[in-house]
């Protein structure tokens, strides 16, 4: 009968849940932003079809590209700590109005400074974004109900594929009308804008929120287990380091990001060399594949919701189904890939999207098991991984360059393309043997006992 009393009702309508949601969908959005948009603008900045571009070797190009990722790896674990200790609500909107004021200067400092500064300025939004996705755990961890978690948590992770899409799509159309300078200016005029809006109507937690109801934030707690003003206590750093589930999530994340950065980086010279398809002027078909990203995010994220609801499968299998079909399935399609003809592009663009559009189960898989884990320290331990995943950002573009010698030569490409399926069968196959959704004792007081989710 006590059971009864207790059993969480969720509030009717749309709450304050939904409002930071939509916030942090944006920055995710923007972020992802001004991470890319480099690599379009350089485009138009280093071609002699207009007045004003720069004389800039493939060598200095390649550098620059490469240059926000030098300070993203730096930040990644001070960043979720510093999430842990002040909330997520601080550095999340660092990052993005530092990098919205670093992108009003892009332009300014390529003139007067040349590439040595363009670099600098790189470096900075790379490790001021490297807040980002510490500070997202933690805020998902804070924000979202376990019974919303899919849905929701999706919609915010996937904002960042909507953010490569939107700029891929929308930068050649800027660049015509305003210059590429145009491109950066947007950039930061929508950061700086989110910026106001977050510090006006953001949180850092519903028990901090000015605006959510009580039963909105009774049933927000009640779901994850906290009370009001529950102390924040020192992360257990010997109990994090020695998880094996969180390890198994790690090594799923360095498969992921080994998969997802070499499409992200080399999809376009294959489709150019092999394929003879000119993304440079055709951003719409380079947009494709993060487009079926972030619209079967939404199916996947509501059935991860519906399946643990419903009982049919535990939380952990849950994250174990949906995390192979975001690894296993785009390994498929990588080696489906391999045995298109020569000359068959529609057929190899269908392939590439399938691939990276599948790559949308991972968000209900190995990033939500973070969460599961510790949901009071997943900043932290978001940063841990985030900080191995990245390394493996930097590695596998650099391990394609080693591979293939001629550009044209599709079989070269077919290594490339093996390799990461590969990569991303073994990572998963340890992360399904491996991971647990468990709730660590660690997360709470030190007399509690770990309790699968359901």
């Amino acid at each position: 009968m006590e059971m009864e009393k207790v059993k969480n009702i969720r509030p009717n309508g749309l709450g304050v849940r939904h409002t930071q949601t939509f916030l942090l969908f944006l920055a995710m959005l923007f972020a992802f932003c001004m991470r890319v948009n480099m690599s379009m603008a350089i485009v138009d900045m280093t071609s002699d079809l207009h007045e004003e571009h720069f004389e800039w070797s493939h060598g200095v190009q390649s550098m620059i590209l490469s240059s926000f990722f030098w300070g993203y790896v730096i930040l990644q674990i001070p960043a979720g700590e510093l999430a842990r200790r002040l909330g997520g609500k601080i550095p999340m909107t660092i990052a993005i109005s530092v990098n919205s004021i670093l992108s009003l200067l892009m332009p300014t400092a390529a003139k007067y400074g040349g590439w040595q500064l363009v670099c600098s300025c790189r470096v900075l939004q790379g490790l001021t974004q490297g807040f980002v996705y510490p500070s997202m755990h933690h805020l998902v961890s804070q924000w979202i109900p376990l019974e919303e978690n899919g849905l929701l948590s999706t919609i915010i992770y996937a904002g960042g594929q909507l953010g490569i899409a939107f700029q891929l799509v929308v930068s050649g159309f800027i660049a015509a009308a305003w210059g590429w300078q145009g491109i950066f200016y947007t950039n930061a005029v929508l950061g700086l804008l989110w910026t106001a809006a977050y510090l006006a109507f953001g949180s850092e937690s519903p028990e901090r929120s000015k605006i959510i109801s009580k039963e909105e934030l009774k049933y927000i707690q009640m779901s994850l287990g906290r009370k009001d003003n529950e102390k924040r206590r020192p992360a257990p750093w010997s109990k994090i380091v020695t998880c094996l589930p969180l390890w198994a999530a790690v090594v799923a994340h360095c498969g992921q990001n080994w998969g997802f950065f070499t499409l992200m980086t080399e999809m376009p010279t294959y489709m150019a060399k092999v394929l003879d398809v000119n993304l440079k002027n055709n951003g719409v078909l380079s947009s494709l594949p993060y487009l079926a990203m972030y619209l079967l995010s939404f199916p996947m994220g509501a059935m991860t919701d519906l399946i643990i609801r419903r009982g049919w499968l535990s939380t952990s299998n849950t994250r174990r189904l949906f995390n192979t079909i975001g690894l296993w399935g785009p390994a498929i399609a990588l080696i489906g890939l391999t045995y298109i003809p020569e000359g068959s592009a529609s057929a190899a663009v269908v392939m590439l999207t399938v691939s990276v559009g599948l790559n949308a189960g991972q968000y209900a898989g190995y990033l939500l098991v973070i969460i599961d884990l510790a949901p009071n320290f997943s900043g932290s331990m978001m940063g841990i991984s985030n900080f191995f995943a990245n390394i493996i950002s930097i590695i596998a573009p650099l391990v394609c360059g080693f591979i293939v010698y001629d550009e044209t030569d599709a079989a070269e490409w077919r290594k490339i393309f093996i390799l990461a399926a590969g990569v991303y069968f073994v990572t998963n196959m340890f992360f399904l043997i491996f991971m647990t959704s468990t709730r660590q004792s660690w997360n709470e007081a030190e007399n509690k006992t770990d309790v699968e989710l359901k």
